[in-house]
């Protein structure tokens, strides 16, 4: 598989199908230290951090490129912590963008 990082999300249109489990579970061993959860329909991951404003700056990261990618997670924060949920939301399941974008937050989570 090619590295997720140097790709971009591309629209999803309805009707597209989501991703079986056993294509996300090949994804995943792209992403390290994300987890499908166990309808196989999004994959989530939590991040510690040292102190509130560290946090905030992830979640700021985060924010930016979702919308540089136009892929929005659902973030969950609080003082030193982080959680992040990823689907794509038009097809209530996984598709190859949900991947890219976990890799880019993973990679701007190491920056």
């Amino acid at each position: 598989m090619t590295d997720l990082t140097s790709k971009t999300c591309t629209p999803c249109r309805s009707g597209v199908s989501p991703m079986h489990k056993d294509e996300a579970e090949t994804y995943l061993a792209d992403v390290p230290g994300w987890e499908l959860d166990a309808t196989a329909s999004r994959i989530q991951r939590s991040f510690s951090f040292p102190d509130y404003p560290a946090t905030v700056a992830f979640v700021d990261k985060i924010a930016a490129l979702a919308e540089q990618e136009n892929h929005h997670p659902d973030v969950c924060f609080g003082y030193g912590s982080c959680t992040v949920s990823v689907q794509t939301h038009k097809i209530r399941g996984l598709h190859e963008n949900d991947f890219i974008l976990a890799s880019k937050i993973s990679q701007a989570a190491e920056a």
